[in-house]
């Protein structure tokens, strides 16, 4: 009776104000087969470091965000802290 733990990113979507959220998939197999499944995610911003992302997560990250999206984002957020 074998207990394996992995963990996969199993969904990345593209949310709005073009942030990136990535979600972890934790699976408990026993014998080859899952008994248990949780989930985790987190969202990444465009002014955000994806250094230590999945090379998928980043892939994603630099194609989208480009330095016009950037600044939008930073602006949007100068607008959210001055209101």
């Amino acid at each position: 009776m074998a207990l394996i733990e992995k963990q996969i990113i199993d969904l990345i979507q593209l949310v709005e104000n073009n942030s990136i959220q990535v979600r972890m998939a934790t699976i408990i197999e026993k014998d080859g087969i899952e008994i248990a499944k949780t989930y985790h995610r987190h969202v990444l911003c465009p002014n955000d470091n994806i250094e230590n992302e999945d090379k998928r997560v980043q892939a994603i990250a630099n194609a989208i965000w480009t330095k016009e999206v950037i600044f939008a984002y930073n602006q949007l957020q100068k607008e959210i802290e001055n209101k």
